[in-house]
């Protein structure tokens, strides 16, 4: 059992008399201190101190002094601190996963099965945990945040389980026997804009082969992962398994992709990181696997419904507020159907509000951090020199949202397909209107890009949704409303990465085959 303290105090004298009969009550679970009421600005932003580490079964003093500090970027204020790990705190951490790996890697399929779907179930009573966390670290709204952040993570532990269950780890050919064992130690690096996906489906399949992990968090949003460290703790998952140290990427992460005694590192983040995780994995051989960045195309087809692909498209800048690595940010339109895919967007653009991400009505929330915010403003201010249209949008803060990281929904037309908005990837809700004319030149304006993570074909006909969608070379397309399948692999062209993560796919990737020949029957 966690321990619960329960803390009860009365709100400063200036609260109306109203609030002086209501009591606050912050719960003390583990290490992460959650506010349950309307959050008190002087408690509740002060909740979130938590400068240890979890190693070896265990939350551990850092070796070193320094920290980061965490900002509600929908408040700009501090919510909370994490430790700055050390060097010597990740060794800790390698060799409490050494230590672990050759009992953990012997266990039965069956025991992990079991692990993951205990995992699964405490994940799920902690499920207003990961809302209130995810909707104040990242400022991603609590509707999307709820359906969607939550749910990904979740949906990985559960798939992964499902798949395991059938996992064949050998294989008996002709003239050999193909036996498929845990790589190993394996180091996780994880992004800051989906704070439990892309954990949980490294983590899920780490532990499906029976490989032993070190996690590092973004520091932007470390809190998620530190509340996966208590599911982990209360799911039973042995000592040295599952070990987090926070810190900052030049450090820690730079020490994971480069430390002799990992086996195995997994990425997802920027191209420029990828490529220094790769040449640090050099020195040793190390095997890497990178969940880069997305330029992805949307080509809307001539007999696409003119209203829907404008939603579409829209829909890829606003949610998640255009930090998503598959956002499809280059909307190819027809020429004949331009005036009308402009106006389409200009009509539903109001069903998109920007605003507090408590807000069960907000679709957009804000930037993650000032420096992701000043990144955006810039791209639009390039589109903007570059003779781009502006439809909608622009630089600075939406009316009334003066305090908070938050950009305008923006909408560029008459973009040039080799204009910087139109190549590189902004990271924000920013939308590239580009216009073709006839579906070859469609498929080659969409492969127009060092990238290939996504793509969207949106239409009516049969065979030119299925031309486009196979003409796009990227590494997941999706088609009109196609849903997320978590059993299909996940993963790039191009400079969107290597490898590739979700379902059996990702599982593979924490394995490493061994044939033996001449083995008796």
């Amino acid at each position: 059992m966690l321990p619960l303290m329960i803390t009860l105090f009365y709100p400063p004298a200036c609260y109306t008399p109203l609030f002086l009969y209501k009591m606050f009550i912050i719960i003390h679970i583990g290490n992460i201190y959650l506010c349950t009421q309307s959050q008190d600005k002087g408690a509740c932003n002060d909740m979130y101190n938590n400068v240890k580490h979890f190693i070896n079964g265990e939350w551990v003093e850092s070796t070193g002094n320094e920290t980061i500090d965490v900002i509600n970027p929908a408040t700009e204020e501090k919510m909370g601190t994490i430790s700055a790990g050390t060097e010597e705190d990740l060794d800790k951490a390698v060799q409490a996963a050494r230590k672990a790996f050759p009992s953990f890697s012997n266990t039965t399929r069956e025991e992990r099965v079991k692990l993951l779907d205990r995992i699964a179930d405490e994940y799920e009573k902690r499920k207003d945990d990961f809302i209130k966390v995810i909707t104040q670290e990242l400022g991603s709204p609590v509707t999307f945040t709820e359906k969607t952040q939550y749910e990904m993570g979740l949906r990985h532990f559960r798939e992964t389980a499902k798949i395991l269950r059938d996992f064949e780890f050998t294989e008996q050919r002709e003239g050999s026997f193909i036996q498929k064992d845990a790589i190993g130690v394996s180091g996780l690096i994880t992004p800051w804009n989906f704070p439990t996906n892309q954990l949980s489906t490294k983590l899920a399949s780490a532990i499906a082969a029976g490989s032993t992990v070190i996690l590092k968090p973004a520091s932007q949003t470390p809190y998620a992962a530190m509340l996966v460290a208590e599911v982990f703790e209360a799911a039973g998952v042995p000592k040295g398994v599952f070990n987090l140290v926070n810190g900052s990427g030049s450090k820690i992460g730079n020490a994971i992709s480069s430390h002799p005694d990992i086996d195995f590192v997994s990425f997802t983040g920027s191209g420029g990181v990828g490529t220094k995780i790769m040449e640090n994995a050099a020195q040793d051989i190390t095997k890497v696997s990178l969940e880069l960045g997305g330029k992805s195309p949307i080509i809307i087809l001539d007999d696409a419904d003119v209203k829907y692909a404008a939603r579409n498209a829209i829909t890829n800048i606003a949610a998640n507020t255009g930090q998503v690595c598959t956002a499809g940010t280059r909307a190819l339109v027809p020429a004949s159907m331009h005036d009308e895919f402009i106006e389409a967007i200009k009509e539903l653009l109001p069903e998109f509000p920007v605003g507090d991400p408590q807000d069960k009505n907000t679709f957009t929330g804000p930037q993650v951090s000032e420096e992701q915010w000043n990144t955006v403003q810039d791209y639009i201010q390039k589109g903007i020199d570059s003779g781009a249209t502006l439809v909608a949008g622009g630089t600075g803060k939406p009316d009334g949202l003066e305090t908070g990281f938050y950009s305008k929904l923006t909408v560029f037309t008459d973009v040039n397909r080799d204009d910087t908005i139109a190549q590189e990837e902004i990271f924000g809700p920013v939308l590239s209107v580009i216009t073709y004319n006839d579906l070859d030149e469609a498929i080659e304006i969409a492969n127009d890009t060092i990238y290939g993570l996504a793509g969207y074909v949106v239409g009516e006909n049969p065979e030119t949704l299925t031309k486009a969608a196979k003409g796009i070379r990227a590494g997941r397309i999706t088609v009109n409303d196609g849903k997320a399948d978590f059993s299909a692999p996940f993963g790039g062209f191009g400079q969107s990465g290597i490898g590739r993560e979700w379902g059996d796919y990702g599982i593979e990737e924490f394995l490493e085959p061994k044939t033996i020949l001449g083995l008796p029957n």
